[in-house]
C-alpha cells in the first residue's frame, strides 16, 4: 500500500503534488534491481548486500539521513540530533530487510505461506468474525513495518482484497509493485484516475471485500487532524469518512519483522464510528483513535517507521 487519496479529490491533479516517495531507496535502477537480485540470489547474500548497500545510501544522502533524525525527535527526544541521525542507517536496513524479505515470500507456495506469519489466533478469527457482519473491512495501516506483507497475509486467508493507492513517483517502481500485487490476486485501484473512484471504493465494501489503505500522509484537502506521537498531524479522512458513511469498520493491522522472512501479525482494536451526532467529531475521533494505536507500536520499534522526508514539516505546511 502507498499514499492514498480522497474521491473527493479523484477528478483534479494536486497543485503541488509532493512526491514523498522520491530518495534514493526508491528509484527506478535500484528498486528493479532489488527485484533481480533477491529472485536469483540466496537469502543470506541478498542481506549481505542490502546491508553494505544501506552504509552507502547512508554515506551519500545527508539530507534524507537529517530528514530521519528530526522525524524521530518526537519518539526519542531524549537522544541528541547525531545520535538520531546515526539511527537513520537502521532505518535504510530494516527497509531493505523488509523489501528483501516480502520479495522472497513471492514465491512461497499456498500451503507453506502460514511459516511466514505469527500470529495470535484471534487475528484470523477477528477477520472473520467483521467480515460475517457484511460490511466488508477498511484494513488501515501507516507506514510502518512490512504493510506490503500484508497482501500475502489476505492470501493466506484466502480474503478478497482491494488495494487503494496513489501511483509511485517513480514509474518503474509503479509498474513492478503493480505486477507483484497482481501476481498475488490483490486488486488496485490507483485513485485519481476516474470520478467514479468513491462508487468503486464503496462498491468494494458492499461486496464484503477487505478495502486497505494507509492513513498516515494525507493529500490536499482529503485530511484529518490528529495528535501523533504528541504532535499535531494529518492523517488521510477518506478511511474514516467511508466507515462512517457505509458502517464499516476500521481495523488497524501490523506488520513486524521479527527474523529472518518471519513476521508478527498484530491486529489493533477496531474502531467503529458512531453515524449519529456530529459527523466531523466522530470521525476526528475514529481517526485519533488510530494515530494512537500507531505511535504505540513506532515508540516500541522506531526504526520500522519509514518516512523519508521531513514529516513533521510537512504537517505544519498542510
Amino acid at each position: 500500500m502507498n499514499e492514498s487519496v480522497a474521491p473527493d479529490t479523484a477528478d483534479r491533479p494536486p497543485a503541488a503534488p509532493t512526491r514523498w516517495t522520491t530518495h534514493g531507496l526508491n528509484n527506478g535502477l535500484i528498486f528493479g534491481l532489488t527485484v533481480f537480485g533477491v529472485r536469483h540470489l540466496p537469502r543470506v547474500v541478498s542481506y549481505a548486500i542490502g546491508h553494505v548497500g544501506c552504509w552507502i545510501a547512508w554515506r551519500l544522502m545527508p539530507e534524507t539521513n537529517a530528514a530521519i533524525a528530526s522525524n524521530l525527535a518526537a519518539v526519542l527526544p531524549q537522544e541528541s540530533d547525531a545520535v538520531r541521525r546515526r539511527r537513520a542507517l537502521d532505518v535504510y536496513r530494516s527497509y531493505a530487510r523488509d523489501t528483501i524479505d516480502f520479495l522472497r515470500a513471492l514465491a512461497s507456495p499456498p500451503e507453506r505461506m502460514h511459516e511466514l506469519f505469527e500470529a495470535p489466533p484471534d487475528v484470523m478469527a477477528r477477520f472473520h468474525g467483521l467480515l460475517a457482519e457484511g460490511r466488508g473491512i477498511i484494513l488501515v495501516t501507516g507506514h510502518y513495518g512490512n504493510w506490503e506483507m500484508g497482501s500475502l497475509t489476505v492470501r493466506m486467508l484466502d480474503l478478497p482484497m482491494t488495494v487503494v493507492a496513489m501511483a509511485e513517483a517513480n514509474p518503474i517502481v509503479n509498474s513492478i509493485r503493480l505486477e507483484l500485487r497482481e501476481r498475488l490476486g490483490v486488486e488496485t485501484m490507483e485513485v485519481r484516475q476516474s470520478l467514479e473512484t468513491p462508487l468503486k471504493l464503496r462498491r468494494v465494501l458492499a461486496e464484503n471485500r477487505v478495502l486497505a489503505l494507509l492513513m498516515d500522509r494525507h493529500l490536499d484537502r482529503d485530511r484529518v487532524e490528529v495528535q501523533l506521537l504528541g504532535r499535531r498531524a494529518w492523517f488521510l479522512r477518506t478511511p474514516a469518512l467511508m466507515a462512517f458513511m457505509t458502517g464499516a469498520p476500521l481495523l488497524p493491522c501490523f506488520i513486524e519483522r521479527i527474523g529472518p522472512g518471519r513476521f508478527r501479525i498484530s491486529n489493533g482494536e477496531p474502531i467503529r464510528i458512531a453515524r449519529d451526532g456530529d459527523r466531523e467529531a466522530n470521525i476526528r475521533a475514529a481517526a485519533q483513535e488510530m494515530a494512537d494505536q500507531l505511535s504505540a507500536r513506532v515508540r516500541m520499534r522506531p526504526e520500522l517507521w519509514y518516512h523519508f522526508y521531513r514529516y513533521w514539516d510537512a504537517q505544519e505546511q498542510a
